[in-house]
């Protein structure tokens, strides 16, 4: 372990080095053998597990529904509503044929020519299109409406450059797919999934979050708004971390979802979608951890509490796991996850070392002298600090400590974020500012064409239209033209 934390590259020699050396060495992904895409293995899994129930909880709690639509979608659909097909035309996996045959040489098997399908299939890229397909049997009446339905799934999206977590070409996500009777029903549904989306990332990732507004040229193909938060990493860099669309009347006309309203008459529904990824876990790394490894949010940590005894005989570890038993005991009690690891084929060395480099919040080490002394040593992950404290009480102590480390981490990834948001009100500090890695608040003149001039000269894009800040009029940072407030510019994963 003391090798694998040796050959981990420290983020200020090659930030993008060490994350994807602690995506493998961290047990958490491998890339596979279908190019592009990745295994998500058991421990990063369970933390996308974590993920997933306290999203859920959250998605029903507002009044969704869980359900599931097929992963193959008739390529007619895509070709409904123009933005939507333009938008993931060049991103789609495409199936042609329905059956494999042997090979007449005896090779192995080769595609039948003779099993062409009628029409191709695409692997759902996002699924507006399947769903609002079937939405046109259930909705007739004002009173089938909202429906409120969220999706967990696999999609695909051809991706030529990939990266763990961040960008692969398959990967997991939940897509809420919801309808309306009215624009004003759609549109608060928009921003209401966008706060829990936000909540999600502060209270639970510890990870601070604009929330804004997306232009034009960045919403989702066939939305008429798309809005987002947008977290920094530790490199500077912005990564959106989740987006929601109000995508109006669009799909209801495509696939002609209709209904009687209140006053008898017939109108097309209104739609929104929403989602999060795995993408998520790849934000949880880049925001917090360090050269030591990961540091996990205790409420997202698939182990809270690890203890390790430090024995000399048999006998002497007999009693520390009897003495650890109970502590362990209590603290699950408390709904505290724990693992006592009593393994003797490592050495405590080795094991502190691999815990910290997984990121377990808080570390249990107790020897023979702490169990004459009633004692345990206490060492939190995010600042390594250690502690003896004694085990009278030591359930309570653990149980704020968690709270305390949740808290620290996001502090810490908010005061990073402050020292590295600055307003600008010229293009060259702009440049310059952009190259050092900061968060930049700035006049646009909102016009698409200076928007991709800044994307081309200088890599940063329009992360957002922030929804609270500073909206007083200005002039554009390249053009000197009107503006009607900041926006938010980075560059971005």
């Amino acid at each position: 372990m003391a090798k694998e934390l040796k050959e981990l590259t420290p983020r200020g020699e090659n930030y993008s080095q060490w994350y994807q050396d602690l995506v493998i060495k961290a047990d958490l992904a491998e890339n596979s053998a279908v190019r592009g895409c990745m295994v998500i293995k058991p421990y990063g899994y369970a933390i996308w597990e974590k993920m997933q129930r306290v999203l859920d909880d959250m998605f029903k709690e507002t009044g969704h529904q869980n359900a599931y639509f097929p992963l193959l979608i008739p390529k007619s659909f895509l070709s409904r509503e123009a933005d939507h097909v333009e938008g993931f035309a060049k991103e789609c996996a495409v199936v042609t044929h329905y059956r494999l045959k042997n090979a007449a040489d005896g090779s192995g098997v080769v595609v039948d020519p003779a099993a062409k399908l009628e029409e191709e299939l695409i692997i759902r890229p996002t699924s507006e299109t399947i769903i609002w397909n079937t939405y046109r049997n259930w909705i007739h009446s004002y009173r089938d409406l909202p429906v409120l339905v969220n999706q967990w799934a696999n999609v695909m999206r051809w991706e030529m450059r990939t990266r763990l977590f961040l960008r692969t070409a398959e990967f997991l996500w939940q897509e809420g797919h919801t309808a309306h009777a009215t624009r004003a029903e759609a549109e608060e549904e928009t921003v209401n999934m966008l706060n829990v989306y936000a909540t999600f990332a502060e209270k639970y990732m510890a990870l601070p979050v604009v929330r804004g507004v997306k232009t034009a040229s960045e919403r989702f193909a066939g939305a008429l708004e798309t809005y987002c938060i947008e977290a920094m990493m530790q490199d500077g860099k912005a990564l959106q971390a989740g987006t929601s669309h109000f995508l109006g009347q669009n799909f209801g006309k495509a696939f002609d979802v209709t209904f009687i309203d209140r006053e008898g008459k017939t109108d097309y529904a209104w739609a929104t979608s929403w989602g999060v990824s795995t993408r998520l876990i790849g934000a949880l790394i880049m925001a917090h951890s360090d050269d030591n490894g990961l540091v996990l949010p205790p409420v997202l940590a698939p182990v809270q509490v690890v203890i390790i005894p430090i024995y000399r005989s048999g006998e002497q570890l007999a009693q520390i796991s009897e003495k650890v038993a109970a502590i362990a005991g209590n603290l699950k009690a408390l709904g505290i996850t724990v693992k006592y690891d009593d393994a003797d084929n490592r050495k405590p060395g080795w094991k502190f070392a691999e815990y910290e480099l997984k990121g377990v919040p808080v570390r249990l080490a107790m020897g023979g002298r702490d169990l004459e002394n009633n004692t345990v040593e206490v060492m939190r992950r995010d600042t390594l600090e250690k502690e003896t404290v004694t085990c009278d009480g030591i359930e309570a102590y653990i149980r704020k400590l968690l709270d305390e480390i949740q808290q620290n981490i996001f502090q810490k990834a908010f005061n990073l974020r402050k020292a590295r948001t600055v307003t600008v009100d010229t293009y060259d500090e702009f440049k310059t500012r952009i190259e050092e890695g900061y968060f930049i608040m700035a006049h646009w003149d909102g016009t698409a064409e200076t928007e991709e001039r800044v994307k081309n000269e200088t890599k940063a894009t329009i992360r957002c239209i922030p929804l609270e800040g500073d909206r007083t009029a200005g002039r554009c940072m390249v053009t000197g033209r009107p503006s009607l407030q900041h926006v938010l510019f980075a560059r971005s994963y």
